[in-house]
């Protein structure tokens, strides 16, 4: 790597942001330095790891019994997309390529199973087998740009109430709430991430 794609890197993991996001996990941001990943596509994850840790904050605290795995939330989060590193023509259009090969880079870096799946589940909220973790890292790559998609918010609001045995509608409107909240930033997070280039 070039010393100047590797600044640009070490700029789309490490730069302050107005408002601030959190840096990415030590061993995610050391994947994609071996990697060497587009700096766009470490800014996109750096963005989204940073609204899935508001979201798994905010389940911790509403609902402490529900016992989500925080740090499977943040590595799923930080690692989603890892797979548009073999498929960069994903950075910029439609395709679904990357899901999968994305599950298959994080095993054989040694990620473990459960947390590599997200790679794979992130675009996917229907199955039987979707865990609370799945909804929170699928809701972040979406309300990042503040992207609001009801089927995904429904599953997610169906378990959130089930854990509780409140009503729907309270917990929609608390979820609501936070949404909207977390939707406000996004220009800011776009604009972070379209000040990095797709390519090296």
């Amino acid at each position: 790597m070039t010393s100047i794609s590797s600044d640009v890197l070490s700029r789309a993991l490490e730069a302050p942001t107005e408002p601030s996001l959190r840096p990415l996990p030590p061993v995610v941001a050391e994947l994609l330095r071996s990697l060497e990943a587009p700096p766009r596509l470490v800014a996109h994850l750096r963005a989204v790891h940073d609204v899935a840790a508001e979201l798994a904050d905010w389940v911790a605290d509403r609902y402490p019994g529900l016992g989500v795995d925080r740090d499977a939330v943040l590595i799923g989060a930080a690692t989603h997309d890892v797979g548009k590193t073999l498929h960069p023509g994903e950075l910029s259009g439609p395709g679904s390529a990357h899901e999968v090969a994305g599950r298959n880079l994080l095993l054989e870096h040694g990620f473990a199973p459960g947390l590599a799946r997200f790679a794979a589940t992130h675009a996917t909220w229907d199955g039987p087998d979707v865990t609370i973790e799945d909804l929170l890292v699928s809701t972040a790559d979406k309300i990042w740009k503040d992207k609001r998609v009801p089927d995904l918010e429904e599953r997610l609001l169906q378990m959130l109430a089930a854990a509780t045995g409140r009503e729907p509608w309270e917990e929609y409107l608390a979820l609501d709430d936070l949404l909207t909240r977390l939707g406000a930033n996004a220009a800011h997070r776009l604009a972070f991430q379209a000040a990095f280039p797709i390519g090296q």
